[in-house]
């Protein structure tokens, strides 16, 4: 009897002293953004009633979520720029308003390099926090990876931005820069940050379908935090054994991800998104503050109308079709430089304007970026080279869909790429291959940017310059068409049938 109950305590011990051997998994916290692009203040996206977003409520409940579990919070590229609140300031105001919400880490995305190398210098010896870019060549003040120690968790972050940046941003702001492919550089790198790591994330700004290939062809990643294509992704997304998230942008939306790690290996992932608007919850007063600074200084730099609306002007579709702002902005630089026609990116109209007055803050948040007119001799061939170019990727969202003034022609999207444009009128009169035609466009697209190759090439022609006819550096597009707008008051636009999506 005796000799039971001992053996029956031993058992107990043993039990028990297995219990305290084997500790609970880790737990820890991703808290990320992407896509900021400097909208501080809420915003109405176009077809909402009701104002989101919010840096200020952003902040708050990122700080309420970090206070429950060891947290990491991220950026996924495009900060710095694009609002007005961001670009008067070349994105210092961004900066500063990320050290103080205590980023951990960022991507550089491409429109970080739309102010220059210069400028991007600065930003980077700015921040508190490290800035990355492992498939950037040539840059020695960004980081290639980081290894952060989160609630006793290792974890490696390891950043790569898409290699169309030079031609999303002006290509002269990233001459002598060379971007590799991020799955060649994860493929090389991944391996020894697995060895030495616990969980392994990268930061990415190249779009959610390149995000997916990254993770079908790069073993040893545990979560790719996305950017780049804007997509709101409500949950992960799981391939293989890698889990991509993603959330949206203009601070609409705080991506939250919980990981468990037990013995060195990630046994449990979960995400989400909390949605971000006024109203929700209580805004962080420090941020608040910094936002109204900055907003202030903005407001003062602002001040003023430039003309009237008397129906919207669409600047969200400007990607996949006509639209009146797309004309609108066309015609003016076609008209300012005396060019025969204009084609402009889509992509460089970023914002709708809804009908009333317009303010020239409204205009600045259409035309963020520091582009001017330029005009130049091309051939009706190379006319139709950049059109074909425009069309080739419709459907995609990308930003080289063509908004054009002076110029008329149908495409078929089914059709093969190259082989899509059909009739083409300039001035109304058929397009004549061999004659030269004074085209107007701006500096992003004359440098080859979103690809467009027949402008460079006919820039680059002249060995002084002769095929460039107008030139306006001293003037940014959004101050002409400020200026424009103020000398005719009221407008009224419907979108001008330019362009016709016809199939066989």
């Amino acid at each position: 009897m005796r000799k039971s109950i001992v053996v029956t305590l031993l058992v107990l011990v043993l039990v028990a002293l297995a219990g305290f051997g084997h500790a609970e998994p880790a737990k820890i916290r991703i808290l990320h953004v992407n896509d900021f692009h400097g909208f501080a203040a809420p915003s109405e996206p176009a077809g909402t009633n009701q104002p989101l977003g919010g840096i200020a409520w952003l902040a708050g409940e990122a700080e309420r979520l970090r206070k429950e579990i060891p947290t990491l919070f991220l950026a996924a590229g495009d900060m710095i720029q694009g609002n007005c609140w961001a670009n008067f300031f070349q994105g210092s105001s961004v900066i500063e308003l990320m050290n103080l919400m205590r980023f951990d880490a960022m991507v550089v995305g491409n429109h970080e390099f739309d102010f220059g190398l210069d400028v991007l210098r600065k930003r980077v010896a700015e921040a508190l926090f490290p800035i990355l870019g492992a498939n950037v060549e040539g840059l020695n003040f960004i980081r290639s990876s980081v290894v952060e120690v989160v609630g006793g968790v290792k974890v490696a972050i390891i950043g790569v931005v898409t290699e169309e940046t030079p031609f999303t941003t002006n290509p002269r702001n990233v001459a002598g820069i060379i971007f590799r492919s991020p799955a060649e550089t994860l493929a090389r790198l991944v391996p020894d940050l697995r060895q030495t790591a616990d969980v392994v994330i990268v930061l990415s700004h190249v779009g959610y379908p390149m995000d997916r290939v990254l993770a079908e062809q790069v073993a040893g990643i545990d979560l790719i935090v996305g950017g780049h294509s804007h997509t709101r992704l409500e949950k992960p997304v799981r391939i293989g054994n890698t889990l991509i998230v993603q959330a949206w942008d203009h601070a609409k939306a705080l991506g939250v991800v919980d990981i468990a790690v037990d013995d060195g290996r990630v046994v449990a992932i979960d995400g989400r998104l909390v949605d971000i608007r006024p109203g929700n919850g209580a805004p962080d007063p420090a941020v608040q503050a910094m936002v109204e600074k900055y907003r202030d200084r903005v407001d003062a730099m602002l001040a003023g109308t430039a003309g009237y609306a008397e129906v919207p002007l669409d600047g969200d579709a400007v990607r996949q079709r006509e639209t009146n702002l797309g004309d609108l902005v066309a015609d003016i630089m076609r008209s300012v430089s005396g060019a025969d026609a204009a084609i402009i990116n889509g992509g460089g109209i970023r914002a709708s304007i809804p009908a009333g007055s317009i303010k020239v803050r409204d205009v600045y948040s259409v035309l963020p970026f520091d582009n001017y007119i330029v005009a130049v001799r091309l051939t009706g061939a190379g006319i139709r080279q950049a059109l074909e170019h425009g069309v080739a990727r419709v459907g995609t969202g990308s930003g080289a869909f063509p908004q054009v003034s002076g110029i008329s022609f149908s495409y078929d999207p089914s059709a093969p790429v190259g082989a899509r444009i059909g009739k083409i009128l300039v001035g109304g009169a058929l397009l004549e291959p061999e004659r030269e035609y004074t085209v107007a466009t701006n500096d992003f697209i004359m440098a080859g940017g979103d690809g467009y190759a027949a402008f460079a090439e006919a820039a680059g022609k002249g060995l002084r310059g002769e095929k460039i006819v107008y030139n306006d550096t001293g003037r940014m597009i959004r101050d002409v068409v400020v200026a424009w707008l103020k000398e005719k008051g009221s407008i009224h636009r419907n979108v001008g049938n330019r362009i016709r999506v016809v199939s066989k």
